[in-house]
């Protein structure tokens, strides 16, 4: 492992603390920044992923997609955690802790509205970031792509269904322009960037200088990740040190989720026999968020200062540290799993 790499815990802590300061000595640029968007997607953002995925898409081989469908057990795993289990699991623990186990500690009203962001949360299952998690944990990069490609298929028709089910809405507007946009921006255009290069280097020196190349870029990919949490915390530094104590308090019902939701995909994985560079980013893609399109949604159906939208901002700060303690754990368990033939 590269210094980046060895001690990426550290850099992220002091991204997160860079973050929060610039964003309470200097709003101003950060709302400048908030400003540059299309179809709510936030460009800065968006250049800082394709920084974080670009190395991965580096690594796919379109020949080899056509043979994924011959090992359906790793998509199925992602596709049932998805959409029949942690929509459900995230309600349920939003509604366990803010009419129950919280109950008194925020007003019914900011409870309610907490619910509605874990839902919409929970209903949208990672996609570009995923990249991110797998890279990290040396994933399959063809097995990854196609199940985000399905996850994303999915997700165009049945978030607003499961969100408005879960929400007791049935007039639930969804942003589709910032659906689709995101999937271009964050799956196509990197993924198309990826396979040209790849075809460029496979002329040029075959396989080897494929991977010469992502070895080069990988700190490129971290050094992303870094400025997109400057940038996400910078963004929220406000409402963090305005509202502790209600941050916390959202925090804890989703960390549940996350780390509960990691540990039955991955524990199913391991029943299933799935080989570690398909089980890594099968239980990874459940456990983050799409929080692009959550974020989005909330704001546009109850607002910018809304509880909702609060829920789904904690929802990203707390994100990058948990997903990066996951990825920490899963290299040091890449041992229990079998091999490629059994995906």
């Amino acid at each position: 492992m590269g210094l980046f790499e060895r001690y990426l815990s550290l850099w992220v802590a002091l991204a997160i603390a860079v973050g929060v300061g610039l964003g309470l000595l200097a709003p101003g640029g950060f709302e400048l920044i908030a400003r540059a968007e299309w179809a709510r997607v936030n460009l800065v953002v968006a250049a800082l992923i394709w920084l974080m995925i670009y190395p991965m898409m580096l690594k796919v081989e379109p020949s080899c997609l056509k043979d994924v469908g011959k090992k359906p057990k790793g998509l199925a795993l992602t596709l049932v955690v998805n959409w029949l289990i942690k929509p459900f699991t995230m309600a349920a623990l939003g509604v366990l802790f803010f009419q129950h186990v919280f109950a008194g500690l925020v007003p019914v009203e900011d409870a309610q509205q907490y619910i509605a962001g874990m839902i919409l949360l929970g209903v949208a299952p990672c996609t570009a970031m995923v990249f991110v998690w797998s890279h990290l944990t040396n994933g399959d990069a063809n097995y990854t792509l196609v199940q985000v490609s399905v996850n994303d298929i999915i997700l165009v028709f049945a978030f607003a269904p499961v969100a408005g089910l879960l929400l007791g809405v049935t007039d639930l507007h969804v942003p589709w322009e910032t659906l689709l946009a995101s999937v271009v921006i964050f799956v196509v255009l990197p993924l198309g960037a990826g396979v040209l290069t790849h075809r460029r280097q496979m002329k040029v020196g075959g396989a080897e200088a494929v991977e010469r190349l992502a070895r080069r870029l990988k700190p490129t990919s971290i050094v992303g990740l870094l400025l997109t949490v400057v940038l996400l915390f910078g963004f929220q530094a406000e409402t963090i040190v305005a509202q502790p104590g209600r941050v916390a308090l959202i925090a804890v019902p989703l960390l549940i989720q996350s780390y509960g939701i990691f540990a039955l995909a991955y524990g199913l994985a391991r029943l299933l026999r799935l080989p570690f560079a398909v089980a890594a980013p099968a239980a990874m893609i459940g456990t983050s968020n799409f929080f692009e399109l959550a974020v989005a949604v909330a704001i546009s159906l109850f607002g910018l200062a809304s509880g909702a939208a609060l829920a789904t901002v904690v929802g990203v700060l707390i994100e990058v540290p948990v997903m990066l303690s996951l990825v920490a754990f899963a290299n040091r368990t890449k041992g229990w799993f079998g091999s490629p033939a059994n995906a």
